[in-house]
């Protein structure tokens, strides 16, 4: 009897040391997931390496803030790579159009009044990208506000600016088949 109680003490002993380590790493993981919340939350650069994820969309997110919104989206472009789920790959291409939406707005018109093509190649990428963002996740209503509101920046009817035409003449060329 003697000896089944200690091996029912042995055992009982065995699974509190197992609940006190499964505890502490459990309070571990917490504590580490506060202080990257409490770090994104407050828009500081993420340190920790086990969130690789977290760490490049605090960056993208940091470098389109600073108004560097070529190199955000690049970086949210590649967070796209890292084959995100589908929540997390529709905002990045809200963020994505916001850079791009916000850098068409920098560099708007040229001085005779017509849209700049970086600002209309910016608008249009930013288009798609809203609509992107629509597709994999068709109720982010932000996306639809900000869509609504890049239909309503680009003037109606602009038109590209005037094209050189090539100095090369094509009237000793031949019409028609031989």
């Amino acid at each position: 009897m003697e000896n089944r109680l200690k091996r029912k003490n042995i055992v009982l002993g065995l699974l509190l040391a197992a609940g006190l380590a499964g505890t502490a790493t459990e309070a571990y993981q917490t504590w580490s997931i506060e202080r990257v919340n409490r770090a994104l939350a407050a828009g500081q650069p993420i340190t920790d390496d086990a969130y690789p994820f977290h760490k490049k969309f605090a960056a993208a997110y940091a470098q389109g803030r600073q108004q560097d919104y070529k190199h955000a989206v690049q970086t949210y472009g590649q967070l796209l790579e890292m084959s995100p789920e589908n929540g997390d790959r529709a905002r990045i291409q809200f963020n994505i159009a916001n850079n791009l939406f916000l850098s068409g707005l920098e560099r708007r018109l040229n001085d005779d009044g017509t849209l700049k093509d970086e600002a209309r190649y910016a608008f249009t990428q930013a288009r798609m990208a809203y609509e992107q963002a629509l597709r994999t996740d068709p109720g982010l209503r932000a996306a639809k506000f900000n869509l609504s509101l890049l239909h309503g920046a680009m003037p109606d009817g602009t038109k590209g600016a005037p094209k050189e035409q090539s100095g090369m003449e094509l009237s000793n060329l031949p019409i028609g088949l031989p």
